[in-house]
């Protein structure tokens, strides 16, 4: 079973979470501040596999706890899902910025938010231990650390699993929606341009490796390593 760390000051939807979670076969525990889910999920005997975290929350808010919890080696790379009533692209932006995967709306369906916590699951359950190396390139997939000609490259979760993404399904076309889907979460229908922003900074980090990422116009990316 999965355990779940819901950190939700609103105890109405807290315990509707909770209990939705425990009849999926879920194990949820609730914090009602920062404070606790960050003791919380930094809980060594028992750290969650996810983290649903409402951003408007007493005392600590929900993006500086995001940020705690990157920093930290236990929880750097535990799946993170926002809960949040600010719709606007930026709020969304600066939280997957932060190392968020995945971005829900208040009011919500309980079914969606089961639904994406499930699909984040599974594409950060997919991590064997797998490494690309190309010469130039180098990327880590079960470390999340990239390298171009020797130099560390310090991309974000959003960054990286784009790159993994097109690593994984190198030579073949990755399609915007497929992309949005994989990397942002279940069933996106965002602004396509959010994915192109992201893959220009990725692009840009890259540096002299950036040219592994081929535009196919008017589809999406495909990638075709550096030689």
């Amino acid at each position: 079973m999965h355990s779940i760390l819901i950190v939700e000051d609103d105890s109405d939807i807290a315990e509707g979470l909770q209990y939705n979670f425990r009849r999926e076969g879920f194990l949820p525990v609730i914090a009602e501040s920062g404070e606790k889910g960050l003791r919380l999920a930094l809980n060594e005997k028992n750290p969650p596999a996810i983290i649903i975290l409402d951003l408007m929350l007493p005392g600590m808010s929900g993006l500086e706890l995001c940020r705690r919890l990157r920093r930290e080696s236990l929880t750097e790379k535990t799946p993170i899902i926002m809960l949040t009533a600010k719709a606007s692209e930026n709020d969304k932006i600066a939280g997957l910025d932060l190392g968020a995967d995945d971005y829900i709306i208040k009011p919500f369906s309980v079914k969606e938010v089961v639904a994406r916590v499930r699909a984040v699951l599974r594409r950060t359950g997919d991590t064997a231990l797998e490494k690309y190396d190309d010469g130039n390139l180098t990327i880590d997939m079960a470390d999340m650390r990239v390298g171009c000609s020797g130099d560390e490259v310090k991309l974000t979760r959003k960054e990286f699993s784009l790159l993994v993404h097109l690593v994984r399904n190198s030579g073949r076309v990755a399609t915007r929606q497929q992309l949005l889907d994989s990397v942002w979460g279940y069933s996106y229908f965002g602004d396509t341009r959010t994915l192109d922003v992201h893959i220009r900074r990725l692009r840009q980090k890259l540096g002299e490796c950036g040219n592994c990422i081929e535009t196919v116009v008017g589809v999406g990316y495909r990638f075709i390593g550096t030689k």
